[in-house]
C-alpha cells in the first residue's frame, strides 16, 4: 500500500462499554441509549453479588433453532413453568400471580416477602415487594434493564436441586438466606443468582431460525472445583431448566413456520410481559407501540 495511506481511516469499529458491578454492557449502536439510569437501578442490586469477584466455573454454549424474540418470549412469562420446570417450580413463587392463583397461595407468597423484607432492608439489600413476574420491559418508557431479589421457597437457600447452599457464599453475603437476584437486560442478557452462584444467560441471534445461545455458571473467585463445589451439584438446575426451556422455543419455531400459522390473543394474566416486549421491539423498530 502507499506510505501515504490514512490507517486512521481504516480501523475497527468503536464501541460503546459501561462496566457495571463486574458486569460488562457493550452498545454497537452510534447513539446509545442513555446509562444512567440503568447504572443507577442495577447497582444496588448487583454490588452485593460480588460479580467483581467471581470466576467462571463452566460455560456451555447452545445452538438453538428457534428466533431470538422467542426465546425472549418464553422468559418473559411462566405460562408454560408448572407443566414444564419442575425443578424451578419447587424453589421459586414467580410463576404465581397474586391476581391469577388461590387465597392459600397468596397467604404463603406475602408471608415469604413479609418474612425476608425487614432482614434484608436491615443488611443493606434491596428488596423486590412484588408477588408474582417482574413487570419488564416498559415499552412506553423504553425501560431496557430491570433487576430485584425475590424470595425463595421455604427451606430453599439456592436454586440448586435440594435447595441447600452448593459453593461458599458469594460477594458480600454473610449468610445464606438472600432469595434470588434476578437481573435483565434487553436485548439479550438475563442472570438469575443465588447466595453461592450465578447463572448468567446471553443470547445471539445468527438468523431468523437460529440463536446462539451461552450459559455461565459463576463462584466467588477463590471457590476451588472439587474443594468447594461440584460441578455435578452446581448445574443441573439451572441447565435442567434452560434445555426445557429450548425445548419450547423450537416447538414454538416449528409452529409459527407452518404455513397456516395464525397468532392468538395473549394471556392478561400471564403474558402481560410478552406484550409489553413485543410493544418494545415494534417501538425500537419504530412500526409504532
Amino acid at each position: 500500500m502507499p506510505d501515504d495511506l490514512d490507517k486512521s481511516q481504516f480501523s475497527l469499529h468503536r464501541v460503546h462499554v459501561r462496566e457495571v458491578e463486574g458486569l460488562i454492557f457493550i452498545s454497537l449502536a452510534r447513539e446509545p441509549s442513555p446509562f444512567e439510569h440503568a447504572q443507577e437501578l442495577l447497582t444496588p442490586f448487583l454490588k452485593p453479588q460480588g460479580f467483581r469477584r467471581a470466576k467462571v466455573a463452566k460455560a456451555v454454549d447452545y445452538l438453538v433453532h428457534a428466533n431470538w424474540k422467542l426465546v425472549w418470549e418464553n422468559n418473559r412469562e411462566c405460562y408454560h413453568c408448572n407443566l414444564n420446570h419442575p425443578q424451578y417450580i419447587k424453589a421459586n413463587f414467580d410463576h404465581y400471580n397474586a391476581d391469577d392463583t388461590t387465597p392459600r397461595l397468596r397467604e404463603q407468597m406475602a408471608a415469604a416477602a413479609t418474612k425476608v423484607e425487614t432482614k434484608w432492608e436491615d443488611a443493606g439489600l434491596a428488596t423486590h415487594k412484588q408477588t408474582g413476574m417482574t413487570l419488564f420491559p416498559d415499552a412506553e418508557k423504553d425501560i431496557w434493564f430491570s433487576a430485584n431479589r425475590t424470595p425463595l421457597v421455604d427451606g430453599w437457600v439456592s436454586e440448586s436441586m435440594d435447595g441447600k447452599q452448593v459453593a461458599p457464599l458469594m460477594g458480600d453475603y454473610t449468610e445464606a438466606d438472600v432469595g434470588t437476584l434476578r437481573m435483565r437486560t434487553l436485548p439479550n442478557f438475563w442472570n438469575h443468582s443465588s447466595c453461592d452462584h450465578g447463572v448468567s444467560t446471553r443470547l445471539l441471534p445468527l438468523g431468523p431460525h437460529q440463536t446462539a445461545i451461552r450459559v455461565w455458571w459463576l463462584v466467588d473467585e477463590k471457590a476451588m472445583e472439587g474443594r468447594d463445589y461440584d460441578l455435578a451439584k452446581l448445574m443441573p438446575f439451572w441447565q435442567l431448566t434452560s434445555e426445557q426451556d429450548w425445548v419450547i422455543c423450537e416447538r414454538q419455531q416449528t409452529g409459527i413456520n407452518s404455513s397456516v400459522y395464525s397468532p392468538g390473543p395473549y394471556s392478561t394474566f400471564k403474558e402481560y410481559n410478552v406484550d409489553s416486549f413485543v410493544r418494545w421491539y415494534l417501538k425500537k423498530l419504530g412500526q409504532g407501540a
